[in-house]
């Protein structure tokens, strides 16, 4: 990476409503459609959702301000926000581990992608409303077709492509104000259709009936704490790289905090109250784990009056749901090495597309390739990333600096000195406690064996970069203007 020539003036969000919809875009994924409604059946039903929002609310939303925060305080990406905070040299790599795990985590994302690509396809085609439909072979007969899988990753990536060379507001935000409106009207549509159904109650009392006795569960609350956090995005950059887009009038706490943590645990209790009445209408396994959407839900379309249309609106908003949050978690990347190098947005998207796609072959080859490292990055690489993005804030910055200057600079909600503790102590010992924990967990698995890896081999990687990198760059005022796109 070196110093570019001057490029055109940093891109900003068109409107608040396309910064807002970025942001529940970038969060609203698999975990809220797919993971939400099991896990919360699983542990307690309403108790779960009690324990989740307070964990939501004191530290997910919390951190998020402080990401968003410190795009708006720097206005560049990744790698950019650490060197202004830190100034050049090896400790910059804390940017790097940041980068590393975000590009690692699209690898396996875009195949999950694929996948709801291909159910909303099928969808269109009446598939799971055909005569001898079986969701469980089928489901069997894609992960078995690796030449299918790696065409879907191909499509996925190609079109993520497509519209980030666009730019900011003629791509992303373009798609995210159509996307996510789109994905919360075909949840209504579908919950509407659900509890018109017979046996639609018993639905609801498994997911929302509260086991108050679970939240004397330590489980119950790990749980929740992984929900609430890693299903908000936070740390991985993306709430940095959307707030970096940030225009001088808009509200950090309001938007990049409080909002996005309702619109995203909204819509993971709108999918319950989707599919769970739905699954008990028919008889369906309700425990079916991770093969709700894909296995539980897709038999039951062919049982119920305008079945067919149900599985269009689902399948179809699901899709919407992964692919935007892909194209946020791609963007973070591209963002940064646009302005880290001599390219243009076009030959950065491409580069960046390009080697997602390439690190992706794999997981999109073999799904336990894929949960390996959903589990290892899970558990150990998106702690790994919170902890290096939180701890400059909290011990870098400083939060009471960062609160004042950029958290609270033109904000509806104000936000007190209760949030500094927050971001210095309370979310860098959560994400430590997470690490240690699974470390515990899983001792002499090769699943903890790849964590420790990672935690070993990132932040020597990301040293050792960028002390090469800033050891060459130009002075510091002759560094690039990060490229626009309006």
């Amino acid at each position: 990476m070196g110093t570019a020539d001057a490029k055109t003036s940093r891109a900003e969000w068109g409107t608040r409503f396309g910064f807002l919809m970025a942001m529940i875009g970038a969060m609203v994924g698999a975990g809220n459609i797919w993971r939400f409604p099991y896990v919360m059946g699983e542990n307690g039903g309403g108790a779960f959702v009690l324990a989740f929002l307070v964990l939501l609310f004191l530290l997910a939303v919390p951190g998020l301000m402080a990401e968003v925060a410190l795009g708006r305080y720097t206005n560049k990406g990744v790698i950019g926000a650490f060197r202004d905070v830190l100034g050049p040299g090896g400790f910059v790599g804390l940017g790097v581990v940041v980068l590393l795990v975000n590009i690692a985590l699209m690898s396996y994302y875009s195949p999950v992608i694929g996948w709801t690509l291909y159910y909303a396809v099928h969808s269109l085609l009446f598939t799971f409303t055909s005569t001898g439909f079986e969701a469980g072979p089928f489901m069997s007969d894609l992960f078995a077709n690796s030449t299918l899988m790696i065409g879907l990753h191909t499509v996925v990536m190609a079109s993520i492509a497509g519209i980030l060379i666009l730019g900011i507001r003629r791509g992303v935000e373009r798609i995210v104000i159509f996307a996510v409106p789109a994905l919360v009207l075909a949840l209504v549509v579908m919950m509407v259709r659900g509890l018109t159904l017979d046996g639609a109650s018993e639905g609801i009392a498994f997911a929302f009936g509260v086991e108050w006795e679970y939240l004397l569960y330590s489980q119950t609350w790990i749980t929740a704490l992984g929900q609430a956090l890693f299903s908000t995005g936070l740390g991985w950059g993306i709430a940095l790289t959307v707030g970096s887009y940030l225009r001088e009038y808009d509200d950090v706490p309001l938007g990049g905090g409080v909002f996005t943590a309702i619109g995203e645990s909204s819509i993971g209790i709108l999918a319950a109250l989707a599919i769970f009445p739905i699954v008990f209408a028919v008889g369906a396994d309700p425990d079916a784990g991770a093969g709700l959407a894909f296995i539980s839900l897709a038999q039951v379309f062919t049982e119920i009056p305008l079945g067919g249309l149900v599985a269009i609106v689902f399948f179809v908003g699901f899709f919407l749901a992964t692919f935007t949050s892909g194209l946020l978690i791609t963007e973070v990347s591209v963002t940064t090495l646009a302005e880290e190098t001599r390219f243009d947005r076009t030959q950065t998207v491409l580069g960046v597309c390009g080697g997602i796609w390439l690190f992706g072959l794999p997981s999109a080859y073999s799904a336990d390739i894929l949960d390996y490292l959903d589990f290892v990055f899970g558990n150990w690489g998106l702690p790994l990333a919170t902890l290096a993005i939180i701890g400059v804030i909290g011990w870098v910055v400083g939060p009471e600096r960062i609160r004042l200057l950029a958290v609270n600079k033109n904000a509806g909600i104000y936000v007190g000195k209760w949030w500094d503790p927050v971001i210095k102590y309370v979310i860098p010992a959560v994400m430590i406690f997470i690490m240690a924990y699974f470390a515990y967990e899983q001792w002499g698995t090769q699943e903890m064996i790849g964590g420790m890896i990672v935690l070993a081999t990132f932040p020597v990687i990301g040293y050792v970069i960028m002390s090469i990198v800033d050891n060459g760059r130009q002075p510091p005022e002759t560094a690039s203007v990060p490229g626009g796109d309006d």
